[in-house]
Order: C-alpha cells, then structure tokens, then sequence
C-alpha cells in the first residue's frame, strides 16, 4: 500500500436517531401517591401520542423497551427529521413529571448511514429511502451497540485501499443476508457526534437471533481484524397497554 491515498467511504444520511436509556426509581415510583403516578402516565401517554402521530405523518420512528441487566430499565428510542426534532423530543420528555423518577444511564446520538465503497449511491433508488428512513417494529426484542473500526498498526482500517475495504464488506454482508427475515438491521454513522464511530441497531421477534449473527459474523475477516464493539443492551418492545403493566398504572 505504499504510496497509497485512502478515499473515504460514499455515504448517504438519513434519520437523526437517539438510543435515551434511563433507570427508573423504583422505590421513589412506587412510593409516590396514586395520583401523582396517575398525572405522570396521563403526561406520558400523551408524549407516546405524540410521537405516535409523528411516525404516521411519515416524520420519524420510535419504539420504547424495557432493558435487562443493571445497565438500564427503559430505553426511549426516536428517529427524526433532524438534530432539532431529537433535542425537543429530549426535552419534552425531561420536563416530565415522570423523569422526575428517572435518572440516564447512557445516551447515543447518530445518524441512519448507508454506505458505499466504490462509488456515490443513487438517494432515488427505490431501496435507498426506506433503508435511510426505518421503522422501528412495534414488537419483538431490540439490540443495540456501538462499535468502532480499528486503527491499530496493520489493522488500521482507514489505511486500507477502497477496494478491499469493499471486498470485506461484502463478504460481512452476506453473513447478514443469510439472517434476512429473522434480523432487522440498521446501522447509523456517529463520527463527530458520539463518542463511538457507528450504532447498530437489530430487531428481532427473536433474541437468540442476536447472539446468532453477532457470534456468526464475529468470524468475518472485518469484524476479526477490525471491529472494536462497545456495551450491548437488549431490551423488549412495551407496547402502551405493557409499558402500562410495568409502571403498575394498568
């Protein structure tokens, strides 16, 4: 590769997304009166309407989990139009009353990001704009990580000549189509706006599945060499009537 320059890789963007995961005060939640929980999840329900009617306008996507382990209790996830839309959806839910009972346990800002290592991609073909503009299943389970490509000696992705990134891509993606029907992906590009380079998104009616093709894919030359993975939360869909149950306002 010597005298080589690396091109970067052709990206499209598309919806701004942020992973919102807080604990939840139990004791403080439980403890409080009747009708102070009441008042909150009335205020909740009408935050879930409106998100609701931004995603049938076309304008955005959500979905709420509860999480397993410590890690967090709730995950709060939107995907807007912009950084603007995210920051009101952020604040409209921080000036709740019931975040009063929820404290963060980690936040992840990125953007929906279809790439391409030969050439720039065409934003008109019809497989492009629902990939940029995803909407979240309203069922099933949820995984999410950030991850990084590596930048260590041999292994410095960056330095790598456009062709041969593109050739381990491929090969890395058709370990994911063998998944296709059972695994939702979505990959959104945080370079400059997170601390990690990508969040990865994948749905499924199933968790095994998530154990399956990370494992699988572990074993592609991209991810052996390359790939530097951050903290993985799993949580299940709530929809209202669940997320109802949990809080125990039902």
């Amino acid at each position: 590769m010597e005298g080589h320059v690396p091109e970067p890789t052709f990206t499209l963007e598309g919806w701004h997304v942020l992973h919102d995961f807080r604990h939840l005060d139990f004791g403080a939640w439980l403890g409080a009166p009747q009708e102070e929980r009441l008042a909150a999840w009335e205020e909740l329900k009408a935050i879930l309407a409106e998100w609701r009617a931004v995603e049938a306008e076309g304008k955005g996507s959500y979905g709420v989990y509860q999480v397993v382990t410590a890690k967090a209790d709730l995950l709060f996830l939107n995907l807007r139009e912009s950084l603007d839309a995210l920051l009101a959806v952020e604040e409209r839910l921080n000036k709740s009353r019931f975040a009063r009972y929820l404290r963060p346990a980690y936040g992840f800002y990125s953007v929906v990001e279809l790439g391409s290592q030969t050439g720039p991609l065409d934003p008109e073909a019809p497989y492009v704009k629902p990939r940029l503009t995803p909407r979240v299943p309203k069922g099933g389970y949820v995984c999410f990580y950030p991850m990084n490509k590596r930048r260590q000696g041999q292994d410095n992705w960056y330095m790598l000549p456009a062709r041969e990134r593109a050739s381990l891509m491929k090969a890395h993606g058709e370990t994911g189509r063998k998944y296709q029907g059972k695994v939702m992906q979505v990959i959104s590009g945080a370079q400059g706006l997170d601390d990690w380079e990508w969040g990865v998104d994948l749905f499924s009616e199933d968790p095994i599945q998530f154990k399956k093709i990370v494992y699988e894919m572990r074993f592609d030359e991209v991810s052996a060499r390359f790939g530097e993975f951050g903290p993985f939360y799993v949580g299940r869909y709530l929809p209202e009537e669940a997320l109802a149950r949990y809080l125990e306002v039902g």
